[in-house]
């Protein structure tokens, strides 16, 4: 399998094969998580460590792993970053650990980490291999944090509450209230605003790839009817 080059891994993972946008992977803690801008940063940071430790892993061994247990050693390797994101956010985040409960061990479930592991990481190179997981990571995070800020914004009027919990005490006055007295609405706080938000995110990002197939496509110049050359060979008489 030929290496994909940096510029197109990052572009993969960013934008062109977003797991959350493209792939539409990974919804479950996408859709339950992000209510707040804090979750949605917890969830996806998470997300990532665990990821690129995946991807690098993975690399290192695809040379002395068989066929036959490919998948479950991705599937202990997956587990085994995910502990350790675990274990690190009861010792520094224990709050915020306990407010995403469940949703980071079932990071181990999520299909677009053992996606990566079996279509990129077992195929490549350790570098290649990492930077695929590190955007992979990053295209979720960032949709996370703008489903999370959309979420949390229309749903409470707010930005950035309770960052405290991931950031310590110098993130306690982060707080932006744009609205003053501004009527809660339930709605984007629970479940169907979740998939009103994904939904929005994936039209919008539809619509501007097609804008700039567009565009492109208008760049282009235009064939002129009736110059095409025909070549020909031999004696003319």
């Amino acid at each position: 399998m030929a290496t994909k080059t940096s510029s197109e891994i990052v572009r993969d993972g960013l934008w062109d094969n977003n797991p959350a946008l493209v792939q539409v992977l990974g919804l479950c803690p996408l859709l339950a998580v992000t209510s707040t801008v804090v979750n949605a940063i917890g969830l996806g940071l998470a997300t990532l460590m665990v990821l690129m430790g995946s991807n690098l892993a993975v690399s290192l061994i695809r040379n002395f792993v068989s066929e036959s247990v490919r998948l479950p050693a991705f599937v202990m390797i997956i587990a085994s970053f995910v502990t350790c994101a675990e274990l690190l956010m009861q010792a520094y985040t224990y709050e915020l650990y306990q407010i995403l409960g469940i949703f980071i061990p079932l990071i181990v479930t999520n299909c677009a980490i053992l996606g990566r592991a079996d279509a990129f990481a077992s195929r490549n190179a350790p570098g290649p291999a990492l930077l695929d997981g590190a955007m992979m990571g990053a295209g979720f995070l960032v949709v996370l944090i703008i489903l999370g800020g959309m979420r949390e914004l229309i749903g409470q009027g707010t930005l950035f509450v309770d960052m405290h919990l991931l950031l310590g005490p110098i993130a306690a006055d982060w707080v932006i209230t744009p609205f003053a007295n501004y009527p809660d609405m339930l709605f984007m706080v629970l479940p169907p605003g979740a998939f009103v938000g994904l939904g929005l995110l994936i039209a919008l990002k539809n619509g501007i790839d097609r804008h700039l197939k567009e565009r492109q496509k208008a760049a282009q110049p235009a064939a002129t009817p009736g110059s095409k050359r025909v070549r020909v060979t031999g004696n003319v008489s």
